[in-house]
Order: C-alpha cells, then structure tokens, then sequence
C-alpha cells in the first residue's frame, strides 16, 4: 500500500529557525504515513546532534532530501568542487543510512547555474550512484527545473549512460517545463514500463510555461495541475510505492498550517481509494 509522507522542508525553513526539534510536535498532528527529510547546507556542523535527535524521535523516515547546493559545485566544475561536492554527499547518505532512509532524492543540478554545464552533472552521477550504493540509498534524481534545457532531455541522456539509474518524478517541475503530458505518452512510457520512476512529489502548480515568478510549491487543488488524469496515470501503470506531499506551509512567522497538510494527505488518499475500486 503506497505510503504517503510529508517532506520536512514544508515545514522547517529559515522563518522558524530551520529547528528540526519542531518535529516532534509536528508529528503528532500530521495524518501522514511517514516523512521525507530534507536537508539543509546549514546543518553540516550539527550532524550528529540532527540524527541523535531524529533517532530519538522514531518516525519512519523512509527518504532522504539531500542538500540542495550540493550540485551546484558540481555544474560549475572549478577546482575543488567536485571533491567538496562528493564529500558533502557522502554526509548526507550517511545521514540517511543512519535514519534508515532507502531512498535519496537528489537534485543533480540546481540554483541559478543549473544545467548550464550538464556534462559535469552526468559524468558526476557515477561517483554519486556508488557512494548512495555503499550506504545502501537508491540514489533519484528529480526533474528539476532548468534554465537552459529540460528536465526529460536531461532524463534521457542520464539513461543513455547508466541504463540502471532511477528517478524522482514532481509533479509542479513537470508543469513548469509543460512536460506532464509527456510522462502520460507512449514515448515517455520506459519511464515506468522499466520502473525508472521510483517515488513521486505531488504538488500543485498555479504559472505558466517557465513563469518563474511562480515557481511556488501549493498544495493539491491551488494550482491548474489535473491531478485526476495524474492519479488515473498512477493507475494504470500500477505504482504502488510512496508520495511526498512538499505544500509549503509556515508563513513568513514561521507559523505551520496543519490543516492545509492533512487536507492534502486525504486528497491523495482519496485519489489512490479511487483507484483501487
């Protein structure tokens, strides 16, 4: 039965001190199965009291977010880069070995640089693919956003090259890029055919075609996202595995919005009893 979580990040950033002993209470009135933790850049001094902490929690927290800026570095290739990059990358599969994540969602490329480089990102991605591997995480790389290419180019060059790689499908990138109707045709089909897609962020999208003025993460049913065709795309393809929902939720006081969350969890829900009639 597919797990559905809810990402940290939705509710930890900077407005609430990115506190990470927020969670405990949070936990407790959150109506998900689980949660996604995301990581942030500036939690490296602080590892082992962030783990202890989590640990002493017990929430099932089957994915890892791996920091963000990581692949930054990455794209931009200068001397030392790569070598910081895979460093920092190691702490974070170590983070989520230690949490019991088996799944790292990871954005090979990101920020203002993006794609800019996307040979460095690709060739990368076997080092990075061999030291999740070694921690025991499915590395994923998500769809994210580009500003020179697409997310699906990218997709399939990486395949091209490491015909064993999976990856993380969200739903407000794809609609970004205008590519969510791609993920339904029959040329995109390998994705799930081979099982290539490997967990799914399911947010909401209210801008047009690379509005990045509204590059914003809404929650189910604030944007234009047809999740209906989504969940009945799910459907078919037999995808049983998990869902992270990332709706930011804390406003600019850092006041979470509970209920718009569980709103959320239940719509899915709702969606996936629909599927099983």
């Amino acid at each position: 039965m597919s797990q559905i979580l809810c990402s940290t990040g939705a509710l930890i950033g900077m407005p609430n001190g990115r506190n990470h002993k927020l969670l405990e209470a949070f936990a407790q009135q959150l109506a998900c199965d689980g949660f996604e933790f995301m990581m942030y850049s500036t939690w490296y001094d602080r590892v082992e009291e962030l783990v202890a902490d989590l640990l002493a929690l017990q929430l099932n927290i089957p994915v890892v977010h791996c920091d963000k800026r990581i692949s930054e570095g990455i794209t931009r290739g200068e001397a030392g880069d790569l070598e910081e990059a895979i460093r920092l990358f190691d702490i974070n599969c170590n983070i989520a070995h230690r949490l019991g994540a088996k799944k790292m969602v990871f954005h090979l490329w990101n920020g203002f640089i993006s794609d800019s480089n996307i040979q460095n990102n690709i060739c990368a991605y076997k080092d990075l693919a061999q030291i999740a591997r070694a921690h025991q995480v499915d590395l994923l790389v998500e769809n994210v956003v580009c500003n020179h290419e697409n997310p699906l180019k990218h997709w399939c060059s990486l395949a091209q090259v490491y015909p064993h790689i999976h990856f993380i499908f969200d739903t407000k990138m794809a609609a970004f890029h205008r590519q969510l109707e791609q993920l339904y045709s029959e040329e995109y089909a390998w994705l799930w055919r081979e099982g290539r897609i490997a967990h799914y962020h399911v947010n909401d999208y209210a801008g047009g075609y690379l509005d990045w003025n509204n590059l914003r993460t809404l929650p189910i049913g604030r944007g234009h996202i047809d999740f209906d065709q989504f969940f009945e795309f799910i459907r078919r393809t037999g995808y049983d595995n998990a869902f992270t929902v990332e709706a930011t939720a804390f406003n600019g006081e850092g006041i979470v919005d509970i209920q718009m969350l569980n709103e959320c969890f239940e719509k899915i829900r709702q969606y996936l009893a629909m599927q099983n009639r």
